[in-house]
């Protein structure tokens, strides 16, 4: 690739409406799993007898399902950002792949 090329690429107004809506994406997906996995970190550190309550007066605490839904949640923040990349992103990819000609 020559440098020329690169800065045009650079410049294209489509790749710096890329590079603001995956910063954005990212970004955003980043902060609301920190407040998840926080959040519960933060409720294991001050409200610990709260999370041993049981749900149903069996074995079963609260701090369980919540443990869970931390897990699943990076699972799906994932998927979110993949889902999203393949769509908007790899869209806006290939419209400033075509335009640049590469």
């Amino acid at each position: 690739m020559k440098p020329n090329q690169i800065q045009d690429i650079l410049d294209h107004p489509h790749f710096k409406e890329l590079v603001h809506k995956k910063r954005v994406l990212s970004w955003t997906l980043a902060t609301l799993m920190w407040v998840i996995y926080f959040g519960y970190i933060l409720l294991v550190t001050f409200e610990p007898e709260w999370l041993h309550q049981s749900l149903s007066g069996g074995v079963t605490t609260v701090g369980i399902p919540m443990g869970i839904f931390v897990i699943l949640s990076a699972f799906i923040l994932c998927g979110i950002y993949v889902w999203r990349a393949n769509g908007k992103l790899d869209a806006l990819n290939k419209l400033l792949r075509d335009e640049v000609q590469l």
